[in-house]
């Protein structure tokens, strides 16, 4: 018997990384999987998204576990996209109850080279990405009697780190929109909750690079990025833990909150 049994689960960005770490840990734990990704690259960013293979390969280790799943590729700053996406899938699996909007991108800049287009770009799939995978998600958990989403923010959603200004910008809203969410839903028995990771092993570091230059433009803002914990970063599978328990019945007295995984750096 798994915790999730009966149960179906849609995870954003599940190609790879924390999205692909939690549509697989969902999977051992009983659930069916709608797995969506845009699986194509973004010109302002530095580093490669993930691809269909990336995508399939994710179904694959969901298969292997003899659960459902459903892949779709899909851009989540397309509401439309998104909402027949999530639409077909949930036709074919028969409801929906748990939302992981997980999807995100990041590169750092300074301010005076951030342009347009990465503005665009990270504020649009970090934020409004978000909240048009819960234009086309919520009315299915509403259906279904209720359920959890739960949203991958970050540590620079509750800290101002220099040389991220979209990417701080839109973890920011996400926070915010998570509690007005919340507050919205709660009569629907729909809770709504976010993860804030700082520094976990994906290929969204690569947008990190440069840091060492970048530090040297201002050493005084090098001490924000340092944690208490002498832990520089962890796998994806310790985000998936929290993750699991935001979406059970575990944390049934839970809503509105933004629960950090940031190994000390937001008590510095």
């Amino acid at each position: 018997m798994g915790e999730f049994d009966g149960k179906v689960a849609l995870v954003t960005g599940a190609a790879r990384g924390q999205g692909r770490s939690h549509a697989v840990k969902l999977a051992e734990q009983g659930a069916d999987i709608v797995a969506i990704d845009v699986c194509k690259n973004v010109p302002s960013m530095d580093y490669d998204l993930a691809s269909e293979d990336d995508l399939q390969e994710t179904v694959k280790m969901v298969e292997d576990l003899d659960r459902r799943i459903v892949a779709k590729v899909a851009d989540v700053r397309d509401r439309q996209a998104m909402t027949s996406a999530v639409q077909d899938a949930v036709t074919e699996l028969g409801g929906l109850d748990i939302v992981c909007a997980n999807a995100g991108i990041c590169i750092m800049r300074p301010w005076h080279e951030v342009t347009e287009e990465i503005w665009d770009d990270q504020v649009d799939t970090n934020l409004k990405g978000v909240w048009n995978t819960m234009v086309a998600t919520v009315p299915h958990l509403i259906e279904r009697g209720g359920g959890s989403i739960v949203i991958t923010a970050s540590a620079a959603g509750v800290k101002a780190y220099p040389y991220l200004a979209p990417y701080v910008a839109a973890k920011h809203g996400l926070i915010g929109l998570a509690k007005e969410m919340a507050n919205e839903l709660a009569l629907n028995n729909i809770r709504v909750n976010c993860v804030s990771p700082n520094g976990v092993n994906t290929k969204l570091l690569e947008g990190l690079g440069g840091f060492e230059a970048l530090m040297a433009l201002d050493p005084h803002s090098a001490p924000l990025f340092t944690n208490a914990l002498p832990i520089e970063m962890v796998e994806p599978s310790v985000i998936t833990d929290a993750v699991l328990w935001l979406a059970s019945d575990r944390s049934l007295a839970t809503t509105g909150h933004n629960l950090h995984l940031d190994l000390g750096n937001l008590i510095r």
